[in-house]
């Protein structure tokens, strides 16, 4: 018997995304199931035009009960959830596929984020559940999670979808919105290391806030199964709010803590530069200790290589954008022959993101987190 699969959405006031996500999974599900929370620009009528199937829900503050009430208007074996600001850019055929061929299990997809870095474009990639059998429902008022039977495995499927939520106009449209819901939440789960790690990201992006960013996040690292897979993103954020903090002794004493988990993770040694550049910066006598570190940092990034498999991955850390830092590294020493080497490799290994300001020239900012 053919398994089905159909495509599950919560909106509201999305007319100016959502055909390009519509379109996106058409070809590849067998339905679209479009719950609207409330539009007034015509979002439901433009769902409909592109063949989804469009139902209405009355918003309450929480995306679990949005989310369980779009789930509860699909009959398909398989519930691939989507945004509007997301969409399918990759695995196609998988998708189809898992109509009759995958076990029930909650499927990982990679979100690749793009986000503004200074004025230039970054991308951060996740690993999230979002292809769902049938019965698997949400709890959680805000950063929802889908809960099914505890032997239910979680398995990283290659499905890749673009989200260019985190750019700036996305942001100002949702301020406000999910900090207040966090602290909602977290009145009612004090000990959600998950939550403390979310209201860490609000108070970094969002508010920007990194001297509150790092205490959730030091929070959430205190709270958490050190086996969790976003325990790898919780620590390189926890580093760089430290460092915008000027906490610099802490994030050192976090840096050789961690270490001997990260050792195959580039962003994690990217981190490091540019903890212990900012440092050198802020305290120049410490400068001739830091130095040969901070190379080695990033010459360490360019051996590792890019790590997309990890949680909160920066595409180009582990290439174009240590090379980057490299190239400026040397300019600044005056060795013009190390930094024209580093330049080429950058241009070499340059992507869409190439170019983008990252550590040391001009400023000692380091990276901007999403």
């Amino acid at each position: 018997m053919t398994r089905k699969t159909a495509l599950v959405m919560i909106v509201r006031n999305e007319a100016a995304r959502l055909a390009r996500c519509l379109d996106s999974a058409a070809p590849w599900v067998d339905a679209m199931v479009v719950l609207d929370t409330g539009s007034t620009d015509g979002t439901p009528a433009l769902a409909e035009a592109h063949g989804a199937q469009v139902g209405h829900f009355a918003w309450i503050d929480d995306f679990a009960a949005a989310r369980n009430a779009a789930l509860a208007l699909s009959d398909a074996d398989w519930n691939l959830v989507l945004d509007a600001d997301e969409r399918l850019v990759d695995g196609f055929e998988q998708v189809a596929a898992l109509r009759d061929a995958m076990d029930d299990a909650l499927g990982l997809v990679r979100i690749d984020s793009v986000y503004d870095n200074a004025g230039h474009e970054a991308v951060s990639s996740a690993w999230v559940p979002r292809l769902l059998p049938r019965g698997v429902r949400y709890e959680g008022r805000v950063h929802e999670q889908p809960i099914g039977p505890p032997a239910l495995p979680r398995r990283r499927l290659p499905i890749v979808l673009d989200h260019d939520g985190y750019l700036p106009e996305r942001l100002a449209e949702k301020r406000g919105r999910n900090g207040a819901l966090l602290r909602l939440a977290l009145q009612d789960h004090p000990d959600d290391a998950y939550l403390h790690y979310q209201w860490g990201k609000e108070q970094e992006v969002v508010l920007r806030d990194h001297a509150g960013a790092a205490a959730a996040y030091e929070r959430a690292l205190a709270r958490m199964d050190p086996s969790l897979a976003w325990r790898h993103d919780v620590v390189v954020r926890l580093l760089f709010c430290l460092k915008c903090a000027k906490r610099f002794e802490d994030a050192l004493a976090l840096a050789q803590h961690e270490m001997p988990h990260w050792r195959h993770s580039p962003d994690f040694s990217f981190a490091v530069g540019d903890l212990l550049l900012d440092w050198a910066v802020a305290e120049p006598a410490r400068a001739p200790a830091l130095l040969p570190a901070i190379e080695q940092s990033w010459l360490r990034c360019l051996e590792i290589g890019e790590q997309p498999e990890l949680e909160g991955a920066v595409h180009g850390r582990g290439s174009f954008l240590a090379a980057h830092n490299l190239h400026a590294f040397h300019l600044s020493l005056g060795d013009e022959a190390k930094a024209a080497a580093f330049a080429a490799l950058r241009t070499a290994q340059g992507s869409r993101q190439s170019g983008a300001s990252h550590g040391i020239e001009g400023t000692a900012g380091g990276t901007e987190e999403i």
